[in-house]
């Protein structure tokens, strides 16, 4: 039943995230947003992620009453985008609020995953969360019709995560104390956090702009929903045999994913018109994300005694300061250009490596 619920808690959470990366942008481009206030949008959920972790570890303990908390405010900021989505401070506000939330509830019960079902099972349930994402790729590119259809199923996708969090926190398998105590430094492995932060910078054009940029280019809204799931697909398919390749020198795979991800880039570049050629760029999601996010987690297992921080601050400095950052500058610089300043950002994270 544990397997179940995490699992199921994944698979919805992933599906809601999904909805939000996908097809939110072009909600609010088809609505009247131009790129850079979509840009501006799309920033503030990473930037909370960034922040908040400074807030809890300094001043609030993250137990479960935060927890239930935080899962109850996301249902709440769900429910207020129908009525703020035409506004866009109120809009901003809102997804500031929803990013407080979601930067407290996905590492609370990645916790709760690795303590409970260890790393081998953690692996196949996180799955499930891949399987919702390329799911509702598929699923509701056929049925958007308009805004409020995106809206629907992004707030039962959050609604269905809620429920499943709180069976367990129900159960009583979330109580997780951190006993760790020693001391983190930025400092002494910099190049390193340099790297990440420039990594999630490059995929601020990816995540925010790819369904858009796609869809200019005369790729339909369907078939781009299937270069979505094509992608996740490769990233499962990584997943599932990367093993044999983890025994190997951890940074050097780093170097690796990281270098691939600027062919990758430069791909969509070169050949925005090409399907063939979008097809292959995805294709090399499973390094660029599958097997680069491994890599990473287990590298700063090796880097730092505390494990735990390290992996807060590993989502905080790559996915919420670079998130942001790469969303800001993806919707500044949205255009014929966009993938190659991405290239740039990849090429900058790959040169910090070198530092090491």
């Amino acid at each position: 039943m544990l397997f179940f619920n995490l699992s199921a808690f994944y698979f919805f959470y992933f599906a809601a995230v999904g909805v939000y990366v996908i097809f939110m942008p072009k909600v609010l481009h088809d609505i009247g947003y131009n790129a850079f206030e979509i840009g501006i949008v799309f920033a503030l959920a990473p930037l909370m992620r960034f922040a908040t972790p400074f807030l809890f570890l300094k001043h609030v303990e993250l137990n479960q009453t935060v927890f239930k908390t935080a899962l109850y405010l996301s249902i709440l900021t769900s429910s207020l985008f129908y009525f703020t989505i035409e506004n866009l401070y109120a809009f901003m506000l809102n997804n500031a609020v929803l990013g407080v939330c979601l930067s407290l509830i996905l590492p609370f019960l990645d916790v709760t995953a690795i303590k409970n079902l260890g790393k081998d099972k953690y692996g196949k349930s996180r799955l499930f969360g891949s399987i919702g994402f390329m799911l509702v790729s598929l699923i509701l590119a056929k049925f958007l019709s308009e805004p409020k259809i995106a809206l629907n199923y992004y707030l039962c996708a959050n609604v269905l995560t809620v429920i499943f969090a709180l069976l367990l926190v129900k159960n009583d398998v979330t109580n997780v104390k951190n006993i760790e105590d020693e001391s983190f430094s930025f400092f002494k492995y910099w190049p390193f956090w340099l790297s990440l932060f420039f990594m999630q910078m490059s995929f601020g054009g990816f995540y925010n702009f790819f369904t858009i940029y796609e869809t200019e280019h005369g790729i339909s809204l369907e078939m781009t929903s299937y270069l979505w799931s094509f992608g996740v697909i490769c990233e499962i398919i990584m997943l599932y045999f990367q093993g044999p390749l983890l025994k190997n020198n951890l940074l050097t795979i780093i170097k690796i994913c990281v270098g691939i991800t600027v062919v990758r880039w430069l791909i969509l570049y070169i050949y925005p018109d090409s399907l063939t050629m979008t097809f292959i760029s995805q294709s090399l999601h499973a390094f660029s994300f599958g097997l680069y996010h491994s890599t990473v987690i287990m590298f700063l297992y090796s880097l730092y005694d505390n494990k735990k921080l390290a992996q807060q601050f590993m989502y905080g400095v790559a996915y919420g300061l670079g998130g942001f950052v790469g969303a800001l500058l993806a919707g500044w610089a949205y255009g014929q250009y966009l993938f190659m300043y991405s290239a740039i950002f990849a090429i900058f994270s790959l040169m910090s490596l070198f530092l090491l």
